[in-house]
């Protein structure tokens, strides 16, 4: 079925799946999950990682030729830490392309929606496509499109819980409100979690924990770009309708009465 390529900040890619860098066993791990996934897009937590030339990074086990890195801002509690940490990622020469989060709480690490819209404003009027973690909240879904996000991701569930998609119908209604892709972030444990979230027309979904955690996560990178590419189709290819009572598979119009 003909299905158009996700395009974020004018950058089109085939693969609707964004995975990240933190949790692995090991950076050859991580290096034979990314390749399984399919993923175009990662991840890593400016914050978190080793520049090159520092010693060993995470960065040179990701071939920059065939990713796209995303630096985020995760571990900045202020919109002008996440602000600083986007600058550094643009001097270190990561790209323009910023996952913005503010966290509010460090027990659930919800966002700090007032932080994040601040951040948001500054670092779209300075060039960056900002890529903004957020609540499941339509409201502030549309404020942050407003503000000059390229897309807003709604969390599915808190980070790194592996609950799923807990509340469906306010990511439908997020659909309904922005024009930007919509990229379901945070709370996917499992294959049918992300089928789910392109079921409901999401443009994609990022994920972490859900592989680099997972037994075997180079066999669930696998699974989870599996369930990405299924889900799309689903949702392209539009489902039944949903109804209360039987309906056979079979016509009964035309067929003989044997009973009499």
């Amino acid at each position: 079925m003909y299905d158009t390529s996700l395009v974020i900040g004018g950058k089109e890619f085939s693969s609707r799946l964004i995975v990240g860098t933190g949790k692995y066993s090991s950076n050859e791990v991580m290096r034979q999950a990314h390749e399984a996934s399919g993923a175009q897009v990662v991840t890593v937590a400016v914050r978190r990682v080793s520049l090159p030339g520092t010693g060993e990074s995470i960065l040179d086990f990701i071939d920059t030729n065939r990713y796209t890195l995303l630096p985020n801002t995760a571990g900045c509690y202020t919109a002008d830490e996440a602000i600083r940490t986007a600058y550094l990622a643009r001097e270190a020469g990561l790209g323009e392309m910023v996952k913005l989060e503010v966290i509010g709480d460090s027990r659930t690490l919800f966002p700090d929606v007032a932080g994040l819209l601040e951040a948001t404003k500054t670092l779209a009027r300075e060039g960056f496509t900002v890529m903004p973690y957020t609540n499941d909240d339509p409201v502030m879904a549309k404020r942050l499109e407003d503000a000059g996000a390229a897309v807003v991701m709604p969390l599915g569930a808190p980070i790194g819980s592996g609950l799923g998609i807990r509340n469906p119908y306010n990511i439908k209604i997020i659909l309904e409100t922005v024009s930007v892709p919509v990229i379901v972030d945070a709370g996917v444990g499992t294959a049918s979690d992300a089928a789910i979230a392109m079921e409901l027309g999401c443009d994609g979904v990022l994920m972490n924990t859900a592989i680099a955690g997972a037994r075997d996560p180079v066999a669930m990178a696998t699974a989870m770009k599996q369930a990405v590419e299924a889900g799309r189709l689903a949702f392209k290819a539009g489902r039944m309708p949903k109804r209360l009572y039987a309906s056979a598979s079979s016509p009964l119009e035309g067929v003989p009465d044997w009973s009499s």
